[in-house]
């Protein structure tokens, strides 16, 4: 006979609302906080309600957050099982949407878990990564972000200078070379075509834009140290034989997707990267395609998008098959890249996987 406790949550920053009900019936609201302490205490709370509930298995779920997978760790530590959800591939009304309050997001969680535990139905769970990975993750990400910070300082010294109706003379070069950044210092000097207002505003973007790239610089070696860890070493080396495919994409990708071999086939990689398009189906004879569903990683997505340029241009087996898509329909420049994008990601799953299964059988002998 079934017996289980089951646990919707509702998580936020500094408190979270469990909805826990045995069985099929009728749920009980209880809140707890988010630190050390309070996840311990819903844990001796849970336990206790499933002993006197005749011994029942809890289960727990929540969505996936900002507060990452630390109850996740305590709950299955403690022998509870959990389930992470992804927010992005529960479906909500429009009416839910514009009725929200945490009983009922914590209800909602719930009935999804009662539907599996007892009925079956598919759960929209979220792969959990170990602990070593999410360490890892962290490294590649402050990298990923601090190129991001750079790029938009960039774009804000280009807008300054728009705004101030100051153009790139000819001779400077392009931008971001040495003359470049030689004429943009030039202009913080009092009487150029700058105001001091705006002098001023460029010589704090300046700055800024130092101390990133600075940032960046050190990033870029604790990246390859860790590249050259042996989990990731074999792999690393394999996808950087991939013309557009360097130190860093190949360690955004490996970190970001995690355990390789957890994926069957191609379509499931291109739907974990978001790179499949959306459908919209109304009937047998309707199947309309839609955006890609941009689920998953948008760090992945990003460096596939950076890397899959750099072979459309270096690369001529890659070069011809996305100008074969664009001479097919001219608007299908997007639609093109995007496939270079899938196709990339697949050959790089391919690639990883095999280099460490050859490497495990190496070591295995």
């Amino acid at each position: 006979m079934v017996n289980y406790m089951l646990v919707g949550c509702d998580l936020h920053d500094k408190s979270m609302l469990l909805q826990i009900a045995h069985n099929r019936e009728k749920a009980v609201t209880r809140s707890f906080g988010t630190d050390r302490a309070g996840r311990s205490r819903a844990i001796v709370e849970l336990k206790r309600r499933a002993e006197e509930a005749g011994g029942a298995e809890i289960v727990f779920a929540y969505e996936a957050c900002a507060q990452g997978f630390g109850l996740h760790d305590d709950l299955t530590e403690d022998g509870i099982r959990c389930f992470v959800l992804a927010p992005t591939r529960i479906s909500r009304s429009t009416k839910a949407r514009k009725n929200k309050t945490d009983e009922k997001d914590g209800d909602r969680i719930l009935e999804l878990l009662r539907g599996h535990v007892l009925a079956g139905n598919k759960l929209p769970s979220v792969w959990v990564p170990d602990a070593g990975t999410r360490d890892d993750r962290e490294v590649v990400r402050t990298r990923v972000d601090l190129g991001e910070r750079s790029g938009r300082l960039r774009t804000q010294i280009g807008s300054l200078l728009r705004r101030c109706d100051v153009g790139k003379p000819a001779g400077v070069g392009k931008k971001w070379t040495k003359g470049h950044r030689r004429w943009l210092k030039g202009l913080l000097r009092a009487g150029s075509v700058l105001g001091a207002g705006a002098r001023q505003a460029l010589g704090s973007l300046l700055r800024q834009l130092a101390f990133y790239e600075e940032e960046v610089k050190r990033s870029d070696g604790d990246v390859e140290v860790l590249s050259e860890d042996v989990r990731y070493r074999s792999s690393v080396r394999a996808l950087c034989e991939l013309k557009g495919v360097q130190v860093l994409t190949a360690m955004v990708f490996l970190t970001e997707m995690g355990d390789l071999s957890r994926f069957e086939n191609r379509r499931q990689i291109g739907s974990y990267l978001g790179l499949v398009p959306s459908s919209a189906e109304s009937g047998e004879d309707s199947d309309r395609k839609g955006h890609i569903t941009h689920q998953g990683s948008r760090r992945a997505r990003r460096i596939l998008c950076q890397a899959s340029w750099a072979r459309v241009r270096s690369d001529a087996k890659e070069k011809g098959w996305y100008e074969q898509v664009v001479l097919r329909n001219p608007k299908h420049k997007k639609i093109a890249i995007v496939g270079s994008m899938r196709r990339l990601g697949i050959v790089m799953w391919h690639r990883a996987l095999a280099a460490q299964q050859k490497e495990a059988a190496a070591g295995g002998g």
